[in-house]
């Protein structure tokens, strides 16, 4: 009987040891929520160059389309994302189960108008249509937000504008046509749309005060990550903001490899050029503060329940992790080529 336990306990430990061998030595199989959008160039570029390689992780892209996080994170399709910090707020509200890792960049969204209206700026919209892609869209929650900062009621029982819902290809066709006084829109759309039309731009995330100065897009992993394994969550962190280091100082390089590979389309000058005004410098800090200014403002607005304390909300959602710093520089990424 003492034998077989002996033997038992034998079997035990080396499965033990098996086990902590793979987890140390194996890369670990991180499954990253793959949206062709450009902004999301440093999840692309973290795969192509080998940043979470370098970190012990084995990249896997999953399609993924936001407006079905719910699902795709619920029934455990993804590890770890991007995107609009605004979009996720609300079903994180409702138990999406996920955390904030690091702000990358601020951009990506503008508000547009025909230069004969004579509409200039947000304050000129009230009593205005606005064309956006979806009454919950992150352009629309944007264009809300800067609507409040003027003093324009948004609220559904006494909204002093109006949102009228068009598919992202049909808003440029409807301004032309009247149908809509502006629209919001990300890009490229909306800078192809501005070029090829002369349109006026009366609100640009990445130059319109206070939006120039808050990270837009950010990374997510999901609560089950962080709680089963952090050290692989701290690497991929650090991998992403490395990696948003890198097309900061490389976005022609960044915009080509996004175009060889297949992540996005579009010309390569134009893309070019929208990297650049992204202004890919990532701050985990950065991050939390753009998640408690967007919980404070849609508190107010009634997207987030009234009351919602701004602070609390961002404390739960937000992830600081030890062995991350907040950021890193051109000089971290220099010696990657």
């Amino acid at each position: 009987m003492k034998k077989t336990l002996a033997y038992l306990f034998l079997g035990i430990s080396a499965l033990v040891l098996a086990a902590c061998s793979t987890k140390n030595n194996d890369p670990y199989h991180l499954r990253v929520a793959y949206s062709p959008h450009l902004c999301q160039a440093p999840l692309h570029i973290a795969v192509e160059k080998g940043f979470f390689e370098a970190e012990g992780i084995k990249a896997e892209n999953i399609p993924f389309d936001a407006s079905h996080a719910q699902e795709a994170i619920g029934t455990n399709q993804v590890d770890i994302g991007f995107g609009l910090a605004s979009k996720f707020l609300p079903p994180i509200e409702n138990g999406l189960p996920v955390k904030f890792i690091a702000g990358i960049h601020n951009g990506c969204i503008k508000v547009l108008s025909l230069k004969k209206s004579g509409i200039t700026t947000i304050a000129d919209l009230k009593g205005k249509k606005i064309g956006v892609p979806g009454l919950s869209d992150a352009t629309t929650l944007i264009v809300k937000r800067a609507l409040l900062n003027e003093g324009i009621r948004v609220d559904e029982k006494n909204p002093e504008v109006e949102f009228i819902v068009y598919s992202r290809n049909d808003l440029p066709q409807a301004l032309q046509k009247g149908l809509i006084d502006v629209m919001a829109l990300t890009d490229p759309i909306a800078t192809i749309a501005e070029e090829q039309q002369g349109l006026a731009v009366i609100l640009d995330t990445s130059k319109t005060h206070p939006f120039d100065e808050e990270y837009c897009c950010v990374v997510f992993i999901t609560s089950k990550l962080a709680n089963e394994r952090p050290e692989v969550v701290a690497a991929a962190t650090r991998a992403i903001l490395k990696a948003s280091a890198w097309v900061q100082e490389h976005p022609e390089e960044a915009a080509k490899i996004q175009l060889d590979k297949k992540y996005v389309s579009g010309d390569l000058a134009l893309n070019t050029k929208l990297l650049k005004s992204y202004n890919y410098h990532p701050s985990v800090q950065g991050g939390y503060e753009a998640t408690r200014q967007n919980a404070r403002q849609f508190a107010e607005i009634g997207i987030l329940k009234k009351g919602t304390d701004s602070k609390a909300f961002a404390d739960r959602v937000y992830l600081f992790q030890k062995n991350v710093p907040d950021s890193y520089t051109a000089a971290d990424v220099a010696n990657v080529k």
